[in-house]
Parts: structure tokens; C-alpha cells; sequence
């Protein structure tokens, strides 16, 4: 009987299945030794200076091109936006940014102004924003050329985003040329779906996991920190903990070691107490992680701990990180949308998939909002405490006690609300808000979010009287971001 020959599609299936079958994530280096002078930290970085009384922090949250669209207009804002100093310098407002946390949409656009800077503002738009993410991702799940790398045990969808995101916007970059640059200190950050906890792609972290975060592409930073559970895999980190001579810096210490530490550091305290429990890789040698926002979808995690350890060091006497400087403000940069749904006007209950949707989003919505108010009471609290020091009849006072009582640092913090419920045109409000969550919207979306940011910003009560208090003044209102040629 004659033999059939092989069709054609079984040989190059067999060959993609040979030729995938080698494929595996990669792999973060390990340490040899933790050094807290070096490496991509906070500390290292060239907007740390003693003698700067001026902390300016952007937090960027979570949405999709959404998010990285709505925090790329506050960039745009802050370039386009001069302000004059007390003594007659003029500056950009975006010269004096020195953090930008990001999560989920929002570290793409955090991580590409980190390694780009002005740069960025030439084609972030077509690489990225205006591009249909989501569909080259879908693609090429669905393609089967890929098929053998994705059916491999440690190559899920998160790496070939990871791919992907590398070969339109990233080019290889690592963390290592963000150490090198010039730019503000960014942190993207992931969620542990093991603990919950908050996981920052910072030396500091990396260091408890006795990993050189020098060695890790920025595209795998941002794929973790957008790998919305179910939709896509984690992505898996190597431990090496125990084996880098890694301790906590000394004014951590206090916190970790004490039984009942100083108020009101509980929520920093747990934290690092979460990071310190990285260092058992002996129980645990792999760490998979997840979309950041699953832990904080503002960003705001890091910026909160930072502000309840600096008020409870000085309660207690201790310097701080942050001893000299004056002035804290924070451009929260929340592109939360609230569509509405008519799930109230049907007696037929939402599908199973909707309410997973909503059940997922609504807990970190509302996390979101306590965030924010959280931040706001700090700012309430240090001020009504400066104030009350000020006062004759504190400064008369001798008793210790008292002292101590209403001691909290001498800085200024700023709390500008950038978010869709502070646009007053209400029919731009309603339209942001039905944008949906994805990494694919409309040129026309994308333009209107940039344009909003700036809006919002001009109108913030903080940020005029954070102007009014600095002696400055906007001598170059920013121009009306316009529609990019297609």
C-alpha cells in the first residue's frame, strides 16, 4: 500500500514544537554582595541631594493605555509649564520631579520617561499609546509560531508581552541604563500573589532577594506590573536570599525588631516586615508576581509608608532619610473610570464573568479613594502640628511630654488630586469615564486624556497655593495639547 506523504502543516509543526521546546524565561542574576551605595535606589540617585528642600513626586496608577495616556498629559503639562522662582530662575515644572511611582499602565509611561526623558515626548505617542497593544498581544498568542515558547513550562503571556513591549517601546534597556541616566527615580511596582504584598522593582527590594536588578529588562519590569491576573500569567522571579551578606539599613531596624513599634507606622512596618521575609529562599526560591495595582493601583504604597516612617523617626528622635527637606507634593495620578452599568434595571443577574470583573475592581477602586484621603489627612495632621508649634503657648511651654506629643517632621506636603471627578466639563467627565480598561484605545481617547490632565492641574487648589508658596509663577501657561498627526 502506498504511503501518504506528510502534509506540509504536520513538518512545520513539528519543527516549531523542536524548536520551542529549548524556550524559558529569563532569569534575574544573583548578588554577590548587597551594597547599599550602589545600585538603582533612591539614594543613589542624582535628585537625592542634602542641601535640596524640595521633593516633588508623581504617582501614576493603573488603567491600561488609559492610565499611561492620562499620566503622559501631566508630563506633557509639567515640560510645557514654566514657572519663575523667588530669585528670578526659570524652570520647567518637570526639572524638579524626583520620584515617579508607577503600577500597571501607568509604569510604561513611568519606566519610558525614566530611560528616555525629553525623548520621549518625540514618539511615545505612535510606539505606544496610539498603537493597538492588546491586538499584537493577541495575535501572537494566537499564532501558532509562538505556541511552543507559551506551552513551555516557564514562558507564559507575561514574557511574550514582556517581548513585545521590548521591541516597541523598550530596546533591551535594563535597569542598569536607568541607573546610569539622569532622570527621577522610578518605581514600578508588582504584587506578590503569594503574600499580597507590594513588590518594587528597586535595588532595595532586590537586595533582600540577593538579585542584581541591573540585569532585569525594563519590559519585564512593566509586563509583571500590568500581568492582570487570569488574562495573564505571572511573572516569575528567582530568590537568592541569604546568600549576599544583605542587611536592613539601620533606621529600618526599630521598626522590624520592635514588638509594638512606634505609631503611626503600622502599615510601613508590615510592609517591611513582608520584604524582609523575601530573604527565606529556602522556602521559597521562586517569587511569581502579578499586576501591581492587585496590591495598589495608585502607586501610593511607597510614598504612604515613606511619610508614616518619617513621622514616627521623629517622633521618636531618630533622623530620617528626608531630614532636610521642606516641601513634599505629590501629583496623585488616578485615571480610575466608573462606567456605569445597568445591571440594577434588568431581574436578570450579571454573568459570571462580569461580576469577576467588577468584584475584582471595586475593592481596589475603593483603596484607591482611602489612598488618597490617607495621603490628605498626613498633609492635615503635619500642618495642624506646625501650627500649633508655631504658637506662643507652645514655645512658652518647657514640659518634654508635650513636645514630644506634637512632634512630627517640619516638611510641607502637597496633595494635587489629579483625577476625572475634578474636570468640571461634565460631558468630558462622562465621556473618560466609559473609556474601558485595555492596552487599545482611539487616537481621539488618547488626545482627550492628555488634554484633561492639564486641565485638571490648572484648576487644583494645592497647585496654586503650592505656586503661592514657593514665590513662583507660571510665566508660560501650557499649550493646548492638540491631536498628533496620524
Amino acid at each position: 500500500m502506498a504511503r501518504l506523504p506528510t502534509p506540509a502543516w504536520v513538518i512545520a509543526a513539528a519543527l516549531l514544537l523542536l524548536l520551542g521546546g529549548c524556550a524559558s524565561r529569563p532569569v534575574n542574576p544573583p548578588l554577590a554582595h548587597a551594597d547599599p551605595a550602589t545600585g538603582y535606589r533612591y539614594t543613589t540617585r542624582p535628585h537625592y541631594s542634602k542641601t535640596s528642600e524640595n521633593l516633588v513626586i508623581l504617582a501614576f496608577s493603573g488603567g491600561g493605555t488609559r492610565a499611561a495616556a492620562f499620566s503622559y498629559g501631566v508630563l506633557e503639562f509639567l515640560r510645557n509649564t514654566e514657572v519663575v522662582g523667588p530669585r528670578g530662575v526659570k524652570s520647567r515644572l518637570l526639572d524638579h520631579v524626583g520620584v515617579i511611582t508607577g503600577v500597571s499602565g501607568g509604569s510604561f509611561t513611568a519606566l519610558a520617561y525614566g530611560l528616555y526623558g525629553d525623548k520621549l515626548f518625540d514618539d511615545y505617542e505612535q510606539r505606544f499609546l496610539k498603537r493597538d497593544v492588546q491586538g499584537e498581544i493577541t495575535f501572537r498568542t494566537l499564532n501558532p509560531a509562538y505556541w511552543p515558547s507559551l506551552w513551555s513550562g516557564g514562558w507564559g503571556r507575561s514574557e511574550l508581552a514582556a517581548d513585545l513591549y521590548d521591541e516597541i517601546l523598550f530596546n533591551g534597556a535594563t535597569f542598569g541604563d536607568l541607573n546610569r541616566g539622569q532622570g527621577p527615580f522610578i518605581i514600578a511596582s508588582a504584587t506578590d500573589i503569594s503574600t499580597g504584598a507590594r513588590l518594587p522593582f528597586t535595588q532595595a527590594t532586590f537586595d533582600v532577594l540577593c538579585s542584581d536588578l541591573n540585569a532585569v529588562r525594563l519590559s519585564r519590569a512593566a509586563a509583571a506590573s500590568s500581568a492582570v491576573p487570569v488574562v495573564l500569567t505571572p511573572v516569575t522571579l528567582n530568590n537568592y536570599g541569604g546568600n549576599c551578606g544583605y542587611t536592613p539599613p539601620d533606621w529600618i531596624k526599630p521598626f522590624i525588631d520592635a514588638a509594638d513599634p512606634p505609631r503611626p507606622a503600622a502599615r510601613a512596618t508590615r510592609h517591611l516586615k513582608e520584604g524582609a521575609e523575601l530573604e527565606d529562599s529556602v522556602n521559597r526560591p521562586y517569587i511569581h508576581v502579578v499586576d501591581g495595582g492587585v496590591s495598589d493601583n495608585l502607586g501610593m504604597r511607597a510614598v504612604l509608608d515613606a511619610l508614616e516612617l518619617m513621622e514616627a523617626l521623629h517622633l521618636v528622635g531618630q533622623p530620617t532619610p528626608l531630614d532636610h527637606t521642606r516641601r513634599i507634593v505629590v501629583f496623585v495620578v488616578n485615571s480610575l473610570s466608573t462606567p456605569k452599568t445597568a445591571w440594577d434595571k434588568s431581574e436578570s443577574s450579571p454573568g459570571t464573568l462580569e461580576i469577576l470583573v467588577k468584584a475584582t475592581g471595586v475593592p481596589i477602586d475603593h483603596y484607591s479613594y482611602e489612598a488618597t484621603e490617607l495621603l490628605k489627612d498626613s498633609q492635615a495632621r503635619w500642618h495642624s502640628m506646625s501650627q500649633v508649634r508655631q504658637s506662643s503657648a507652645f514655645k512658652a511651654n518647657k514640659d518634654a511630654a508635650v513636645a514630644t506629643t506634637l512632634r512630627t517632621p517640619d516638611a510641607t506636603i502637597y496633595a494635587i488630586d489629579v483625577s476625572f471627578a475634578q474636570l468640571e466639563d461634565k460631558a468630558e467627565l462622562a465621556y473618560l469615564n466609559e473609556l474601558p480598561t485595555s492596552f487599545s484605545l482611539p487616537p481621539e481617547a488618547v488626545d482627550r486624556l492628555r488634554a484633561a490632565a492639564g486641565k485638571i492641574i490648572l484648576a487644583s487648589p494645592d497647585f496654586q497655593r503650592l505656586l503661592r508658596d514657593v514665590g513662583a509663577r507660571i510665566v508660560a501657561e501650557p499649550a493646548q495639547t492638540r491631536p498628533s498627526a496620524p
